[in-house]
């Protein structure tokens, strides 16, 4: 009779919706680990971790004036120009700001747009 192969798991990494095996590691820093490197299933980890479930969103501004008037060059799209509406500076090096799903809220509230 021929031996049962055993099933593949998916990595606790992937189970707790991290972005790499690094950060979940990072992440880890300080908690209990399991004996064994082997999961059989997402209960031994479960309660350990925080899952990361918040939504993040990134917003694009001008290095130059802050204003989050820009847009990307058409024809310069490989090389990531980019071009800001109220100063007028031209450039490759964009300032990205990375919100949590409330401060993006929070923005668009102070920027005057409609929220659905």
């Amino acid at each position: 009779m021929a031996k049962k192969k055993s099933k593949l798991s998916t990595p606790a990494w992937i189970l707790e919706d991290y972005d790499s095996e690094e950060e979940y590691n990072k992440a880890r820093q300080g908690t209990k680990s399991p004996t064994s490197s082997k999961q059989s299933d997402d209960s031994s980890t479960k309660g350990i971790l925080k899952k990361k479930n918040e939504k993040t969103f990134k917003i694009k501004k001008c290095p130059k004036c802050d204003s989050d008037n820009v847009n990307i060059l058409v024809g310069k799209e490989i090389i990531g120009e980019w071009e800001c509406k109220e100063c007028g500076w031209k450039g490759t090096e964009i300032k990205e700001e990375e919100l949590t799903e409330e401060e993006f809220m929070k923005y668009l509230d102070e920027k005057g747009e409609e929220v659905a």
